[in-house]
């Protein structure tokens, strides 16, 4: 029996080899019909036998080309119209436009293999790509998304690139980037003359800091085995600890920095390419400056044709860190890099191709062996997350104020954006409006609702709340800092709640204008109420607190009952420590908190590891790793008082411990241990009072993977199912997310 289906495909189906993909399957089912594109993906009509037409169905769905994202397939049937072959057929726009832009994509391996072949006419052509690899995010400069809306407009094409860009046949068929040696952009090298590939790796032999400029911004780079030249690259950065990432050479060369399991084996060569964070290697080439007092390091492949040149004609490994100055946005315009990173690299390795849109390098970690992000970004943005609720109205989530990301919601769909960073200069806050401004004409949305962080003082608040008095039709709405945590952990996990859900980071403004941090709520999209925290301490000196560590053993002690006399963080500190605690009695400048970071950063002091920071988490993170020298073991004892988990019992058992001389691996580890049980006591407590069968674990504090799983274990043995992330980050890169989550479910109960 002859049918006629009229199939509309939705997601990331543009640009990506969809139509040429139709082409092939329907030839190749003997289909008679079209593919095209149009404002909502792409359409097709294909008429033949019933079953060769849900075999196309079945093939649209389950094995679309390498860069499609399928968010739906729908198919209904229209009247036969006979004839013979089919044809891919010209574009259309005539309504509102909903299809998506393409992340950015390592380059795949045909066009490696070109890249190789001397034979080949694109043999060491460092701008390389084709239908399913290469930029594409951020080149584009607005929609629909075609060569004249890219940075490749001021590219012509060739006749031989032409051919192969009109060809349904080639796999270079629209793909917009698509170029050759005769045509495309040109690499240039500034440190000398000759082939700037070889002559940039001759300068990092040599001991130089080069600028690379790479898809998405400008790297900094460095021979990682060249001990003088990364720490110039540190001194010169302004980086005092931070580690940095390193490039392998391929999978071979990551196994030999880093212990690279499967599932890390997977994530390191996908299309994706992010930055991996693998267990340090004790015997890694890499020079002590790249990862100081640290025991992982981050290790990325080489994603664009330019690294593969660069890293073939090196064979060894380099240090690949975001172009930047201290806490400034990476740099992705010419001058301006020229300008700010005039002063780090010897030599800038370039290109006359422009960066639309910034992009840092994604970074992760697999736990369970599965994806746990700390930094979605290049790779995956602006890839929709589908939402359980959608909204009544276009919705922007402004996010927080340090690792800032946005997220706008249409429908159900949310886009999270792509890393902006810490929101506190001026350059990064230009970024940041860019961005927003960008991604709404990308995706044809206007918000109507603007979700933002509770906090005032936030420059995301200050902006959500400016952009509303300017347009008094716009909608505000404050969703609390811990609330859009824990809903960024339903959202992605598709569920609405309500659930138990703990959330601990660093600082989020309370409801009740308490600086939150270690909280157990009984949580939903729509709401939340506190069952449980954290007793809550004095911060003193308030952010200064946060730079300074062993600030916050002061306050702690206090809490434990214990004295300071004879404690080493107290003897070092003997007159400022005395001047915090005349600061306590006065109360003057001493915000209270409940944060679960700051009592790691108090711990880390105590024990002697950290007294101040020169990054976001550092105290922490170097007291999970002291504690990664310890197995199994009984963690202190603490109490949960009334919905008050009374941390202080636990301080006051390290402070024993450490004064009995107990080593530092083995406090922090019976810390961590402690930590968790009184959580998971909390949780369990919390979820048989509510009713609830599940845990939400969000929060930067859950980068901690020795506190995640003891946690989830504890949680699982108790029958709770627990959620964690898996598509954006437990710190505040997830934040965004929320906000728009919590807002939808807001709008759908005022519709409901």
């Amino acid at each position: 029996m002859t049918v006629r289906s009229r199939i509309r495909v939705t997601g990331i189906v543009q640009g990506v080899g969809f139509r040429p993909f139709v082409h092939g399957v329907a030839a190749e089912l003997g289909l008679a019909g079209f593919v095209g594109n149009d404002e909502s993906g792409v359409v097709i009509e294909a008429e033949g036998p019933a079953p060769a037409v849900e075999a196309l169905v079945t093939a649209l769905r389950e094995r679309p080309p390498p860069l499609a994202c399928v968010t739906g397939v729908t198919a209904a049937g229209v009247p036969v119209q006979g004839g013979t072959g089919f044809g891919i057929v010209p574009s259309t726009a005539n309504g509102h436009r909903v299809a998506l832009v393409a992340a950015d994509t390592a380059t795949c391996a045909d066009c490696l293999a070109e890249l190789r072949d001397p034979a080949d006419r694109r043999y060491r052509h460092p701008f390389i790509t084709c239908t399913n690899c290469g930029p594409r995010f951020t080149i584009v400069t607005g929609v629909p998304y075609d060569r004249a809306a890219t940075t490749m407009a001021g590219f012509p094409m060739c006749a031989a690139c032409a051919a192969e860009y009109h060809d349904p046949a080639d796999r270079r068929f629209h793909a917009q980037p698509v170029c050759c040696p005769d045509c495309g952009p040109t690499l240039r090298f500034t440190g000398g003359p000759g082939d700037p590939v070889v002559a940039a790796a001759d300068a990092l032999r040599a001991g130089a800091v080069i600028a690379v400029k790479g898809i998405g911004g400008y790297h900094l780079a460095a021979l990682a085995g060249d001990e003088s030249a990364v720490a110039a690259l540190r001194a010169r950065k302004h980086r005092e600890d931070k580690p940095f990432a390193v490039l392998a050479t391929g999978l071979d060369g990551a196994r030999e920095l880093g212990e690279v399991s499967a599932a890390e084996a997977v994530e390191l060569t996908s299309r994706r390419a992010p930055i991996v964070l693998l267990r340090r290697r004790p015997d890694a080439p890499l020079a002590v400056a790249v990862a100081p007092g640290n025991d992982r390091v981050g290790v990325l492949l080489p994603y664009t044709p330019i690294h593969h040149l660069l890293l073939d004609e090196l064979a060894a490994p380099i240090v690949l860190t975001s172009g930047n100055v201290s806490d400034e946005p990476i740099a992705h315009h010419d001058d301006d890099a020229s300008q700010r990173l005039g002063g780090v690299a010897d030599a800038f390795l370039t290109h006359d191709r422009p960066i639309r849109t910034r992009a840092d390098d994604s970074v992760l970690r697999v736990v369970r062996g599965r994806v746990y992000p700390v930094r979605r970004s290049r790779g995956y943005a602006p890839e929709p997350l589908a939402l359980a609720v959608a909204a009544a109205g276009p919705v922007l989530g402004c996010g927080a104020e340090l690792k800032n990301t946005f997220c706008v919601l249409r429908g159900s769909e949310a886009f999270p954006s792509h890393h902006v960073g810490d929101l506190e200069n001026a350059e990064t806050l230009a970024a940041y409006t860019d961005g927003i401004s960008h991604l709404q004409r990308l995706l044809d949305v206007e918000p109507r609702v603007l979700a933002h962080d509770l906090h005032p003082e936030y420059l995301s608040t200050k902006y959500a709340l400016a952009r509303a008095e300017a347009d008094p039709e716009l909608e505000v709405v404050g969703v609390q800092h811990h609330h859009a945590h824990l809903a960024a952990c339903l959202a992605e996990n598709g569920e609405a709640g309500p659930v138990i859900g703990i959330a601990c980071d660093g600082l989020g403004y309370g409801s009740d204008g308490v600086l939150w941090g270690g909280e157990v709520l009984d949580v939903s999209l729509s709401g939340f109420r506190r069952l449980a925290h954290l007793e809550p301490v004095p911060l003193p000196g308030g952010a200064t607190a946060i730079r300074q560590p062993w600030r916050m053993a002061v306050p702690w002690l206090r809490a434990a009952g214990a004295e300071a006399d004879g404690l080493a963080v107290a003897t070092g500190n003997a007159e400022r420590w005395r001047q915090v605690e005349r600061l306590l009695d006065s109360g003057v400048d001493v915000p209270v908190t409940t944060s679960a970071g700051r009592l790691f950063d108090a711990v880390a002091a105590l024990v002697g590891l950290r007294d101040a920071v020169n990054y976001e988490g550092q105290a922490a993170i170097e007291l999970e790793q002291c504690a990664a020298a310890v197995g199994e073991c009984d963690g202190y004892p603490a109490r949960l008082d009334a919905g008050v988990i009374r941390a202080g019992d636990l301080v006051s058992a390290v402070v024993a411990d450490v004064r009995r001389g107990v080593a530092a691996p083995v406090v922090a580890a019976r810390f961590h241990e402690g930590l968790a049980d009184v959580l998971a006591c909390a949780a369990v407590d919390a979820a048989a009072t509510a009713g609830r069968d599940a845990v939400a674990l969000s929060g930067g504090v859950f980068q901690n993977l020795r506190l995640l799983d003891g946690l989830t274990r504890r949680l699982e043995a108790a029958g709770l199912r627990v959620l964690v992330h898996s598509r954006v980050p437990c710190n505040d890169g997830g934040i965004s997310l929320g906000q728009v989550a919590v807002a939808a479910a807001g709008s759908a109960a005022a519709v409901s």
